[in-house]
């Protein structure tokens, strides 16, 4: 609740910075992708603010969704049209993620926001995008050290710790948990999954073992987790790092193994939210809507040439049975 507030708060005093930064064309920015012959706002042109995801996700439709929500009101108080380019590469792959990047700096975008595969990978294509004016602001990935870069997320490892600190409390804090990776490079996914060992390490009657690579993807994640359960008859309790929550839920009860391994996911889509209570306890959700809404907020104020945040924090949601419903109707 704390962050929630917080997050109102943040966002009544950047619309306050943006109305100072319309009306005086904004001054230099020191971070955020703004580059030197960058960042000073025209009135009344239309504005392109571009996403680029990892990959075609469902997880991602909703930051796009947010984003155009963002867009709208935007678009409203302004008086000029404020579009959304939404670019999302095939599958999770370092070279298909920068070409997607260059193709879309050569539209002269506003800014582009961008969840990295692999930042070291992209950041030479990152940097030639700022050198050419374009701000460019990540989401959903933490802010690597000295690259100046906003972050809108949240903080990724206080989230994984949740879900394993809650999934511990539920199997009696004994017995074999299988921790499954999202995509190895992707650095939420990385800090999710060290923070799930770290958290569980706590626990001496706890068997953390391999519970298999999805690379971000649902259909990966069922036929990994299928594998494990296979091969553990034992196992107690799962994990996972990112929104392919619903994989390994439909291995567990392909495997009838309902009540018997108890699994604390990631993240609110509504094909997980569906299998809480009766195969998923409960999730430590992201807010992808809102990291689109202030990703895009991020972005037009770099473009003004205004000074933004290292980091945005959206907050983090547990999920169970107690407020189910109510986040159904949310995400619907």
């Amino acid at each position: 609740m704390k962050k929630k507030v917080f997050a109102i708060l943040l966002c009544v005093a950047m619309i306050a910075a943006m109305a100072v930064g319309c009306n005086s064309g904004g001054g230099s920015s020191e971070g955020g992708g703004s580059s030197e012959d960058g960042g000073t706002a025209k009135k009344g042109e239309d504005l392109t603010f571009v996403i680029v995801p990892k990959c075609v996700h469902a997880w991602f439709d909703e930051v796009n969704k947010g984003a155009v929500l963002q867009a709208e009101a935007l678009s409203e108080q302004l008086g000029v049209e404020v579009k959304i380019d939404y670019r999302a590469p095939s599958q999770s792959d370092v070279a298909e993620q920068n070409s997607t990047l260059e193709q879309a700096a050569a539209t002269k975008p506003d800014g582009i926001a961008l969840d990295p595969v692999d930042y070291e990978g992209s950041k030479a294509v990152i940097e030639e995008i700022q050198n050419q004016g374009i701000p460019v602001v990540l989401f959903d990935a933490p802010s690597p050290e000295g690259s100046g870069l906003t972050s809108v997320g949240n903080d990724f490892a206080e989230q994984a710790t949740i879900a394993a600190d809650r999934l511990a409390e539920l199997i009696g804090e004994e017995g074999k948990v299988a921790v499954m990776q999202g995509f190895p490079s992707a650095p939420n996914h990385a800090e999710r999954y060290q923070a799930h060992l770290d958290a569980l390490a706590k626990y001496p009657n706890i068997e953390v073992i391999d519970g298999g690579i999805d690379n971000d993807n649902i259909e990966e994640a069922q036929s990994q987790a299928a594998a494990v359960l296979a091969a553990n008859p034992d196992l107690k309790g799962y994990l996972n790092c990112d929104a392919c929550g619903s994989g390994v839920a439909a291995a567990i009860e392909e495997a009838g193994k309902q009540g018997q391994v108890t699994f604390v996911a990631m993240d609110n889509l509504i094909e997980i939210l569906d299998y809480i209570p009766q195969t998923i306890t409960a999730t430590s959700s992201t807010m992808p809507q809102m990291q689109g809404q202030y990703a895009v907020l991020m972005m037009w104020q770099s473009h003004l040439g205004l000074d933004i945040p290292q980091a945005v924090d959206t907050g983090i949601a547990v999920i169970d049975e107690e407020n189910i419903e109510e986040w159904k109707e949310i995400v619907k």
